[in-house]
Protein backbone atom coordinates (compact mmCIF):
# COMPACT_ATOMS: atom_id res chain seq x y z
CA UNK A 1 0.00 0.00 0.00
CA UNK A 2 2.67 2.53 1.03
CA UNK A 3 4.85 1.64 -1.96
CA UNK A 4 2.01 2.26 -4.40
CA UNK A 5 1.42 5.70 -2.88
CA UNK A 6 5.00 6.76 -3.57
CA UNK A 7 5.96 8.63 -6.69
CA UNK A 8 7.93 6.22 -8.93
CA UNK A 9 10.34 9.00 -9.89
CA UNK A 10 11.23 9.44 -6.22
CA UNK A 11 11.87 5.70 -5.87
CA UNK A 12 14.27 5.84 -8.80
CA UNK A 13 16.34 8.62 -7.21
CA UNK A 14 19.44 7.13 -5.62
CA UNK A 15 20.90 10.02 -3.62
CA UNK A 16 19.35 11.99 -0.72
CA UNK A 17 17.89 15.46 -1.01
CA UNK A 18 17.44 17.04 2.43
CA UNK A 19 17.68 16.46 6.16
CA UNK A 20 15.01 14.14 7.52
CA UNK A 21 15.99 13.77 11.17
CA UNK A 22 18.75 13.21 13.68
CA UNK A 23 19.85 10.73 16.34
CA UNK A 24 21.35 11.50 19.71
CA UNK A 25 22.81 9.47 22.53
CA UNK A 26 25.77 11.26 24.03
CA UNK A 27 28.44 12.93 21.90
CA UNK A 28 29.05 10.73 18.83
CA UNK A 29 32.44 10.87 17.09
CA UNK A 30 32.14 8.08 14.48
CA UNK A 31 29.36 6.01 12.88
CA UNK A 32 29.18 2.87 10.72
CA UNK A 33 26.29 0.93 9.17
CA UNK A 34 26.32 -2.86 9.23
CA UNK A 35 26.28 -4.73 5.93
CA UNK A 36 22.51 -5.22 5.91
CA UNK A 37 21.83 -1.63 6.91
CA UNK A 38 19.37 -2.26 9.73
CA UNK A 39 21.71 -1.08 12.51
CA UNK A 40 23.94 1.96 12.91
CA UNK A 41 26.83 1.83 15.39
CA UNK A 42 28.02 5.11 16.89
CA UNK A 43 31.16 5.61 18.98
CA UNK A 44 31.08 8.32 21.61
CA UNK A 45 33.55 10.65 23.31
CA UNK A 46 33.29 8.78 26.62
CA UNK A 47 34.17 5.42 25.01
CA UNK A 48 30.64 4.03 24.87
CA UNK A 49 29.35 2.47 21.64
CA UNK A 50 25.64 2.91 20.92
CA UNK A 51 23.84 0.80 18.33
CA UNK A 52 20.74 2.39 16.80
CA UNK A 53 17.90 0.57 15.08
CA UNK A 54 17.63 2.33 11.72
CA UNK A 55 13.97 1.44 11.27
CA UNK A 56 12.77 2.81 14.62
CA UNK A 57 15.64 5.24 15.41
CA UNK A 58 15.77 3.70 18.87
CA UNK A 59 18.77 2.51 20.86
CA UNK A 60 19.14 -1.26 20.48
CA UNK A 61 22.26 -1.82 22.58
CA UNK A 62 25.03 -0.03 24.48
CA UNK A 63 28.56 -1.37 24.72
CA UNK A 64 30.84 -0.06 27.46
CA UNK A 65 34.44 -1.26 27.27
CA UNK A 66 36.56 1.81 26.48
CA UNK A 67 37.65 4.71 28.64
CA UNK A 68 38.48 7.21 25.91
CA UNK A 69 37.03 8.41 22.61
CA UNK A 70 36.15 5.75 20.03
CA UNK A 71 38.21 6.20 16.84
CA UNK A 72 36.75 3.70 14.36
CA UNK A 73 34.14 0.95 13.97
CA UNK A 74 34.09 -2.15 11.78
CA UNK A 75 31.29 -4.73 11.41
CA UNK A 76 31.70 -8.39 10.59
CA UNK A 77 30.08 -9.70 7.42
CA UNK A 78 27.12 -11.32 9.21
CA UNK A 79 26.56 -8.33 11.52
CA UNK A 80 27.13 -10.27 14.73
CA UNK A 81 30.58 -8.97 15.66
CA UNK A 82 31.78 -5.38 15.97
CA UNK A 83 35.37 -4.15 16.18
CA UNK A 84 35.91 -0.90 18.10
CA UNK A 85 39.17 1.06 18.28
CA UNK A 86 39.65 3.77 20.89
CA UNK A 87 42.13 6.40 22.03
CA UNK A 88 42.83 4.24 25.09
CA UNK A 89 45.20 2.19 22.83
CA UNK A 90 42.82 -0.77 22.81
CA UNK A 91 40.72 -2.63 20.25
CA UNK A 92 37.72 -4.69 21.35
CA UNK A 93 35.82 -7.33 19.39
CA UNK A 94 32.20 -7.46 20.61
CA UNK A 95 29.75 -10.32 20.28
CA UNK A 96 26.39 -8.59 19.87
CA UNK A 97 24.51 -11.78 20.69
CA UNK A 98 25.26 -11.18 24.36
CA UNK A 99 26.92 -7.77 24.29
CA UNK A 100 30.23 -9.11 25.64
CA UNK A 101 33.86 -8.61 24.62
CA UNK A 102 35.27 -11.62 22.76
CA UNK A 103 38.82 -10.26 22.47
CA UNK A 104 40.50 -7.15 23.83
CA UNK A 105 43.91 -6.25 22.41
CA UNK A 106 46.14 -3.48 23.73
CA UNK A 107 48.83 -1.82 21.61
CA UNK A 108 51.97 0.20 22.30
CA UNK A 109 50.74 3.28 20.42
CA UNK A 110 47.46 5.07 19.72
CA UNK A 111 45.28 3.50 17.03
CA UNK A 112 44.42 5.49 13.89
CA UNK A 113 41.94 3.02 12.43
CA UNK A 114 41.16 -0.71 12.66
CA UNK A 115 39.38 -2.88 10.09
CA UNK A 116 37.99 -6.41 10.42
CA UNK A 117 38.83 -9.22 8.02
CA UNK A 118 35.83 -9.73 5.67
CA UNK A 119 35.66 -13.49 6.37
CA UNK A 120 37.27 -13.92 9.81
CA UNK A 121 35.86 -11.85 12.66
CA UNK A 122 38.87 -12.67 14.88
CA UNK A 123 41.43 -11.13 12.51
CA UNK A 124 41.91 -7.44 11.89
CA UNK A 125 44.48 -4.89 10.75
CA UNK A 126 45.37 -1.75 12.71
CA UNK A 127 47.19 1.44 11.77
CA UNK A 128 49.15 2.92 14.68
CA UNK A 129 50.41 6.42 15.36
CA UNK A 130 54.10 6.72 14.36
CA UNK A 131 54.49 2.95 14.39
CA UNK A 132 54.30 0.05 11.95
CA UNK A 133 50.84 -1.35 11.14
CA UNK A 134 49.91 -4.71 12.63
CA UNK A 135 47.97 -7.73 11.44
CA UNK A 136 46.26 -9.15 14.52
CA UNK A 137 45.09 -12.77 14.65
CA UNK A 138 43.00 -13.54 17.74
CA UNK A 139 41.70 -16.89 16.53
CA UNK A 140 43.82 -18.90 18.96
CA UNK A 141 44.19 -18.70 22.74
CA UNK A 142 47.10 -16.27 22.29
CA UNK A 143 46.80 -13.10 20.23
CA UNK A 144 49.38 -12.95 17.44
CA UNK A 145 50.56 -9.53 16.27
CA UNK A 146 52.48 -9.45 12.99
CA UNK A 147 54.24 -6.35 11.66
CA UNK A 148 53.34 -5.11 8.20
CA UNK A 149 55.74 -3.11 6.01
CA UNK A 150 55.23 0.59 5.35
CA UNK A 151 58.11 1.14 2.94
CA UNK A 152 57.02 1.08 -0.72
CA UNK A 153 58.21 -1.57 -3.15
CA UNK A 154 60.14 -0.25 -6.10
CA UNK A 155 59.15 -1.61 -9.49
CA UNK A 156 61.42 -3.73 -11.65
CA UNK A 157 62.81 -0.70 -13.47
CA UNK A 158 63.85 0.95 -10.22
CA UNK A 159 65.39 -2.28 -8.89
CA UNK A 160 68.01 -2.21 -11.65
CA UNK A 161 69.35 1.04 -10.25
CA UNK A 162 70.82 1.15 -6.73
CA UNK A 163 68.72 2.97 -4.17
CA UNK A 164 70.42 6.05 -2.81
CA UNK A 165 71.00 6.54 0.89
CA UNK A 166 68.64 9.51 0.94
CA UNK A 167 65.86 7.51 -0.69
CA UNK A 168 66.41 4.59 1.69
CA UNK A 169 66.23 6.96 4.66
CA UNK A 170 62.97 8.43 3.38
CA UNK A 171 61.46 4.98 2.91
CA UNK A 172 62.44 4.06 6.46
CA UNK A 173 60.61 7.11 7.82
CA UNK A 174 57.33 6.22 6.13
CA UNK A 175 54.45 5.17 8.39
CA UNK A 176 51.11 3.68 7.47
CA UNK A 177 48.15 5.93 8.28
CA UNK A 178 45.29 3.69 7.08
CA UNK A 179 44.96 0.03 6.10
CA UNK A 180 41.95 -1.97 4.89
CA UNK A 181 41.35 -5.50 3.61
CA UNK A 182 40.34 -6.25 0.06
CA UNK A 183 37.04 -8.03 -0.60
CA UNK A 184 38.66 -11.48 -0.64
CA UNK A 185 40.72 -10.82 2.48
CA UNK A 186 43.90 -12.07 0.76
CA UNK A 187 45.45 -8.60 0.43
CA UNK A 188 45.65 -5.38 2.42
CA UNK A 189 45.55 -1.87 0.94
CA UNK A 190 47.56 0.62 2.97
CA UNK A 191 48.24 4.33 2.59
CA UNK A 192 51.32 6.08 3.97
CA UNK A 193 52.18 9.54 5.19
CA UNK A 194 54.20 10.14 2.00
CA UNK A 195 51.30 9.51 -0.40
CA UNK A 196 52.09 5.90 -1.34
CA UNK A 197 49.49 3.17 -1.82
CA UNK A 198 50.81 -0.30 -0.97
CA UNK A 199 49.27 -3.70 -1.69
CA UNK A 200 50.36 -6.22 0.96
CA UNK A 201 49.84 -9.97 0.67
CA UNK A 202 48.34 -11.32 3.88
CA UNK A 203 49.86 -14.81 3.73
CA UNK A 204 53.45 -13.59 3.34
CA UNK A 205 53.00 -10.10 4.85
CA UNK A 206 55.09 -8.59 2.06
CA UNK A 207 54.40 -5.66 -0.25
CA UNK A 208 53.76 -6.87 -3.79
CA UNK A 209 52.96 -3.51 -5.38
CA UNK A 210 53.36 0.19 -4.57
CA UNK A 211 52.41 3.37 -6.36
CA UNK A 212 52.56 7.04 -5.40
CA UNK A 213 49.08 8.51 -5.77
CA UNK A 214 49.48 11.89 -4.07
CA UNK A 215 52.03 14.19 -2.48
CA UNK A 216 50.50 14.45 0.98
CA UNK A 217 49.28 12.08 3.66
CA UNK A 218 46.75 9.40 2.73
CA UNK A 219 44.03 10.05 5.30
CA UNK A 220 41.41 7.44 4.51
CA UNK A 221 40.60 4.48 2.25
CA UNK A 222 37.19 2.91 1.65
CA UNK A 223 36.15 0.11 -0.72
CA UNK A 224 32.80 -0.39 -2.38
CA UNK A 225 30.59 -3.31 -1.40
CA UNK A 226 31.90 -5.34 -4.32
CA UNK A 227 35.50 -4.47 -3.48
CA UNK A 228 36.34 -3.47 -7.06
CA UNK A 229 36.75 0.27 -6.41
CA UNK A 230 38.47 2.29 -3.72
CA UNK A 231 38.15 5.96 -2.77
CA UNK A 232 41.17 7.79 -1.36
CA UNK A 233 41.07 10.91 0.80
CA UNK A 234 44.40 12.70 0.90
CA UNK A 235 45.84 15.78 2.57
CA UNK A 236 46.22 17.59 -0.75
CA UNK A 237 42.45 18.31 -0.78
CA UNK A 238 41.77 15.94 -3.68
CA UNK A 239 39.53 12.86 -3.49
CA UNK A 240 40.53 10.08 -5.87
CA UNK A 241 38.70 6.97 -7.05
CA UNK A 242 40.63 3.94 -8.27
CA UNK A 243 39.51 0.72 -9.94
CA UNK A 244 41.34 -2.25 -8.48
CA UNK A 245 42.56 -5.18 -10.60
CA UNK A 246 41.58 -8.75 -9.80
CA UNK A 247 44.11 -9.48 -7.07
CA UNK A 248 42.70 -12.98 -6.49
CA UNK A 249 43.52 -14.22 -10.02
CA UNK A 250 45.54 -17.42 -10.10
CA UNK A 251 47.94 -16.06 -12.73
CA UNK A 252 48.47 -12.70 -11.04
CA UNK A 253 51.91 -11.23 -11.69
CA UNK A 254 52.72 -8.38 -9.27
CA UNK A 255 54.96 -6.75 -11.87
CA UNK A 256 52.02 -6.37 -14.27
CA UNK A 257 49.74 -4.59 -11.79
CA UNK A 258 48.94 -1.11 -12.99
CA UNK A 259 46.69 1.11 -10.88
CA UNK A 260 45.47 4.31 -12.45
CA UNK A 261 43.37 7.07 -10.95
CA UNK A 262 39.84 7.11 -12.38
CA UNK A 263 38.51 10.48 -11.16
CA UNK A 264 39.70 13.39 -9.05
CA UNK A 265 37.13 15.33 -7.03
CA UNK A 266 37.93 18.70 -5.50
CA UNK A 267 36.51 22.14 -4.84
CA UNK A 268 38.52 24.32 -7.19
CA UNK A 269 36.89 27.58 -6.05
CA UNK A 270 36.92 27.32 -2.25
CA UNK A 271 39.86 24.87 -1.96
CA UNK A 272 38.06 22.89 0.74
CA UNK A 273 39.63 20.06 2.67
CA UNK A 274 37.69 16.85 3.27
CA UNK A 275 37.18 15.27 6.67
CA UNK A 276 35.78 11.93 5.53
CA UNK A 277 34.64 10.20 2.33
CA UNK A 278 32.34 7.28 1.50
CA UNK A 279 30.86 5.42 -1.45
CA UNK A 280 27.15 5.16 -2.15
CA UNK A 281 25.35 1.82 -1.89
CA UNK A 282 25.95 1.02 -5.57
CA UNK A 283 29.32 2.75 -5.83
CA UNK A 284 28.00 5.25 -8.39
CA UNK A 285 28.36 8.23 -6.07
CA UNK A 286 31.02 9.57 -3.72
CA UNK A 287 30.16 11.74 -0.73
CA UNK A 288 32.44 13.79 1.51
CA UNK A 289 32.20 16.00 4.58
CA UNK A 290 34.05 19.32 4.46
CA UNK A 291 36.61 20.76 6.86
CA UNK A 292 35.49 23.92 8.66
CA UNK A 293 32.25 23.87 6.67
CA UNK A 294 28.78 22.40 7.17
CA UNK A 295 28.07 21.14 3.63
CA UNK A 296 28.07 17.53 2.42
CA UNK A 297 29.22 17.08 -1.20
CA UNK A 298 28.01 14.33 -3.55
CA UNK A 299 29.70 13.52 -6.89
CA UNK A 300 28.71 10.94 -9.49
CA UNK A 301 31.43 8.76 -11.00
CA UNK A 302 30.14 8.31 -14.55
CA UNK A 303 31.17 11.81 -15.59
CA UNK A 304 32.99 12.89 -12.43
CA UNK A 305 30.67 15.85 -11.83
CA UNK A 306 29.14 17.35 -8.71
CA UNK A 307 25.42 16.51 -8.44
CA UNK A 308 24.39 17.77 -5.01
CA UNK A 309 25.53 19.82 -2.04
CA UNK A 310 23.54 18.82 1.02
CA UNK A 311 22.83 21.67 3.39
CA UNK A 312 21.89 20.86 6.94
CA UNK A 313 22.65 22.05 10.46
CA UNK A 314 25.16 24.86 10.66
CA UNK A 315 28.01 22.83 12.10
CA UNK A 316 31.02 20.98 10.75
CA UNK A 317 30.64 17.23 10.20
CA UNK A 318 33.25 14.58 10.77
CA UNK A 319 32.52 10.97 9.81
CA UNK A 320 29.98 10.57 6.98
CA UNK A 321 28.47 7.20 6.01
CA UNK A 322 26.12 6.10 3.22
CA UNK A 323 23.46 3.47 3.89
CA UNK A 324 24.37 0.18 2.12
CA UNK A 325 20.97 -0.16 0.38
CA UNK A 326 19.08 3.16 0.58
CA UNK A 327 19.68 6.78 -0.45
CA UNK A 328 20.44 7.77 3.14
CA UNK A 329 23.48 9.54 4.59
CA UNK A 330 24.45 9.81 8.27
CA UNK A 331 27.07 12.26 9.54
CA UNK A 332 28.41 13.22 12.96
CA UNK A 333 28.30 16.86 14.01
CA UNK A 334 31.61 17.85 15.61
CA UNK A 335 30.15 20.49 17.90
CA UNK A 336 26.90 18.92 19.09
CA UNK A 337 27.79 15.23 18.67
CA UNK A 338 24.42 14.67 17.05
CA UNK A 339 24.05 12.22 14.14
CA UNK A 340 22.32 14.03 11.28
CA UNK A 341 20.36 12.09 8.66
CA UNK A 342 19.84 13.07 5.02
CA UNK A 343 17.32 11.12 2.98
CA UNK A 344 14.37 11.48 0.60
CA UNK A 345 10.95 12.69 1.74
CA UNK A 346 8.57 11.04 -0.75
CA UNK A 347 5.35 12.86 -1.51
CA UNK A 348 2.42 10.43 -1.50
CA UNK A 349 0.24 10.05 -4.58
CA UNK A 350 -3.27 9.47 -3.27
CA UNK A 351 -4.55 9.03 -6.80
CA UNK A 352 -2.96 5.55 -6.70
CA UNK A 353 -5.71 4.36 -4.35
CA UNK A 354 -8.38 4.34 -7.05
CA UNK A 355 -8.42 4.98 -10.81
CA UNK A 356 -11.09 7.66 -10.50
CA UNK A 357 -9.40 9.45 -7.60
CA UNK A 358 -8.40 12.99 -8.57
CA UNK A 359 -6.00 15.20 -6.64
CA UNK A 360 -6.95 18.86 -6.59
CA UNK A 361 -4.81 21.87 -5.76
CA UNK A 362 -7.69 23.86 -4.22
CA UNK A 363 -11.29 23.40 -3.15
CA UNK A 364 -13.73 22.74 -5.99
CA UNK A 365 -17.48 22.29 -6.01
CA UNK A 366 -18.38 18.62 -5.89
CA UNK A 367 -21.02 17.35 -8.34
CA UNK A 368 -23.01 14.41 -7.09
CA UNK A 369 -23.50 11.41 -9.38
CA UNK A 370 -27.02 10.19 -10.05
CA UNK A 371 -26.75 6.81 -8.26
CA UNK A 372 -24.04 7.72 -5.78
CA UNK A 373 -26.20 7.80 -2.64
CA UNK A 374 -28.86 5.26 -3.62
CA UNK A 375 -30.08 2.97 -0.85
CA UNK A 376 -29.40 -0.68 -1.71
CA UNK A 377 -31.32 -3.61 -0.24
CA UNK A 378 -29.85 -5.31 2.81
CA UNK A 379 -29.63 -8.65 0.97
CA UNK A 380 -27.44 -7.15 -1.74
CA UNK A 381 -25.10 -5.61 0.82
CA UNK A 382 -24.83 -8.94 2.66
CA UNK A 383 -24.04 -10.74 -0.60
CA UNK A 384 -21.22 -8.30 -1.35
CA UNK A 385 -19.69 -8.93 2.05
CA UNK A 386 -19.83 -12.69 1.53
CA UNK A 387 -18.12 -12.33 -1.83
CA UNK A 388 -15.29 -10.38 -0.23
CA UNK A 389 -14.80 -13.14 2.36
CA UNK A 390 -14.04 -15.66 -0.40
CA UNK A 391 -10.60 -14.12 -0.83
CA UNK A 392 -7.91 -16.50 0.43
CA UNK A 393 -5.63 -15.23 3.17
CA UNK A 394 -2.14 -16.74 3.45
CA UNK A 395 -1.42 -17.42 7.12
CA UNK A 396 1.30 -20.05 6.63
CA UNK A 397 4.03 -18.15 4.79
CA UNK A 398 6.66 -16.85 7.20
CA UNK A 399 7.91 -13.41 6.28
CA UNK A 400 11.67 -12.78 6.70
CA UNK A 401 12.48 -11.25 10.06
CA UNK A 402 14.83 -8.31 10.31
CA UNK A 403 18.37 -9.56 10.88
CA UNK A 404 17.61 -13.11 9.74
CA UNK A 405 18.80 -13.46 6.17
CA UNK A 406 21.26 -15.68 4.38
CA UNK A 407 22.92 -13.83 1.53
CA UNK A 408 24.30 -15.16 -1.71
CA UNK A 409 27.61 -16.09 -0.07
CA UNK A 410 25.82 -18.36 2.40
CA UNK A 411 26.44 -16.25 5.48
CA UNK A 412 24.62 -17.66 8.47
CA UNK A 413 21.68 -15.72 9.82
CA UNK A 414 21.98 -13.55 12.91
CA UNK A 415 19.30 -11.66 14.75
CA UNK A 416 20.33 -9.23 17.44
CA UNK A 417 18.36 -9.98 20.61
CA UNK A 418 16.13 -7.24 21.96
CA UNK A 419 17.51 -5.61 25.09
CA UNK A 420 14.89 -4.04 27.31
CA UNK A 421 17.03 -2.99 30.28
CA UNK A 422 18.92 -0.11 28.66
CA UNK A 423 20.17 2.27 31.33
CA UNK A 424 22.03 5.56 31.40
CA UNK A 425 20.33 6.79 28.25
CA UNK A 426 21.12 10.44 27.63
CA UNK A 427 18.35 12.82 26.71
CA UNK A 428 18.65 15.91 24.55
CA UNK A 429 18.74 18.20 27.57
CA UNK A 430 21.66 16.53 29.36
CA UNK A 431 24.34 18.07 27.14
CA UNK A 432 24.91 21.76 26.49
CA UNK A 433 27.34 23.18 23.95
CA UNK A 434 29.66 25.70 25.64
CA UNK A 435 32.01 26.30 22.71
CA UNK A 436 33.46 24.87 19.55
CA UNK A 437 33.92 21.15 20.18
CA UNK A 438 33.21 21.52 23.91
CA UNK A 439 30.24 19.92 25.62
CA UNK A 440 29.06 20.20 29.21
CA UNK A 441 26.81 17.75 30.99
CA UNK A 442 24.07 19.23 33.16
CA UNK A 443 24.04 18.30 36.81
CA UNK A 444 21.10 16.24 38.16
CA UNK A 445 19.77 19.32 39.97
CA UNK A 446 19.47 21.13 36.64
CA UNK A 447 22.01 23.83 37.52
CA UNK A 448 23.85 23.20 34.27
CA UNK A 449 27.29 22.60 35.78
CA UNK A 450 29.11 19.32 35.73
CA UNK A 451 31.79 17.88 33.45
CA UNK A 452 33.11 19.83 30.50
CA UNK A 453 34.08 17.60 27.56
CA UNK A 454 36.71 19.03 25.25
CA UNK A 455 37.63 17.97 21.76
CA UNK A 456 39.70 15.07 23.08
CA UNK A 457 36.89 13.84 25.30
CA UNK A 458 38.73 14.62 28.56
CA UNK A 459 36.63 15.99 31.38
CA UNK A 460 37.03 19.59 32.39
CA UNK A 461 38.44 20.91 35.64
CA UNK A 462 36.62 19.82 38.79
CA UNK A 463 37.88 22.90 40.62
CA UNK A 464 36.07 25.14 38.16
CA UNK A 465 32.85 23.26 38.70
CA UNK A 466 33.14 23.47 42.48
CA UNK A 467 33.74 27.23 42.34
CA UNK A 468 30.64 27.76 40.21
CA UNK A 469 28.50 25.62 42.50
CA UNK A 470 29.75 27.53 45.56
CA UNK A 471 28.98 30.84 43.91
CA UNK A 472 25.40 29.69 43.28
CA UNK A 473 24.97 28.59 46.89
CA UNK A 474 25.98 32.02 48.11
Amino acid sequence: MNLSLTDPFVLAQDYPESTTGSLRSGHATCVRFNRKGDFLAAGRVDGTVVIFDVETNGVARKLKGHTRQVQSLSWSRDGRYLLTASQDWKCNIWDLDGGRIVRSVRFEAPVYIAELHPWNHLMFVVSLFEDQPLLVDASGPKVIKSNLPSAPKRNKYDEDEPISDKQAAQDAKQTTTVAVFTASGEHILSGTNKGWLNIIEVSTRTTIYSTKICTGVVIFLRLTGSGRDVVVNAQDRIIRTIQLPNLSAADLDPDTIDIEIEHKFQDVVNKLSWNHVAFSSTGEYVTASTYNNHDIYIWERNHGSLVKILEGPKEEHGIVEWHPHRPLIAACGLESGRIHIWSIMPSQRWSALAPDFVEVEENVEYIEHEDEFDIHPQEEIHKRRLDLEDEEVDVLTVEPVKGEIVDEEGISAFRMPVQLDLIDSESEEEFVAVGRGEMRRKSPSGQGVDYGLGEDGVGGSDVEGKKKVKSRRR
